[in-house]
């Protein structure tokens, strides 16, 4: 039995776009979880990329949030 929620990783890139594109799931009701592995590691004593995150979504809201990170990566992305 898990109590861990089914989460997908929607979107992968720069801490601020991550930021800013997980305003924009929350303002129409999708939540969504930002994921460091940079900050993580760095507490542990490893390297990785900085200021590259990962963003997730619920599974139930993936569809919903998929459409919404296709427009926002051809306004800020292109």
């Amino acid at each position: 039995m898990t109590l861990e929620p089914d989460l997908i990783k929607i979107f992968t890139g720069r801490d601020v776009l991550v930021h800013i594109l997980k305003d924009e799931l929350e303002s129409v009701g999708i939540g969504a979880m930002i994921r460091d592995d940079f900050y993580s590691g760095a507490l542990a004593g490893f390297g990785g990329t900085p200021n590259v995150v990962d963003l997730y979504v619920l599974s139930e809201d993936y569809s919903k949030a998929e459409e919404i990170v296709k427009d926002f990566k051809e306004r800020n992305l292109e």
